[in-house]
């Protein structure tokens, strides 16, 4: 089991620590629909990528009671 020896100090600790934030999304704007989406991701508000149609989008349904009785 590892056991240290010295201790560590908070200079050295938060140096080690230095790489370790998080980092932005870099959204980029779907070509066919304008909406931001994630690089080399199918545009979740269109179903597009590389500028043809992957997924098949249908319109919401609202599946409410009130409406239905």
């Amino acid at each position: 089991m590892a056991v240290q020896q010295n201790k560590v100090t908070r200079s050295r600790r938060n140096m080690r620590r230095a790489h370790d934030a998080l980092v932005a999304a870099n959204p980029n704007e779907c070509p066919d629909c304008g909406e931001l989406k994630r690089p080399h991701h199918v545009c979740p508000a269109c179903g597009h990528y590389a500028g043809r149609e992957v997924v098949a989008m249908t319109d919401e349904v609202d599946l409410d009671e009130d409406d239905a009785a």
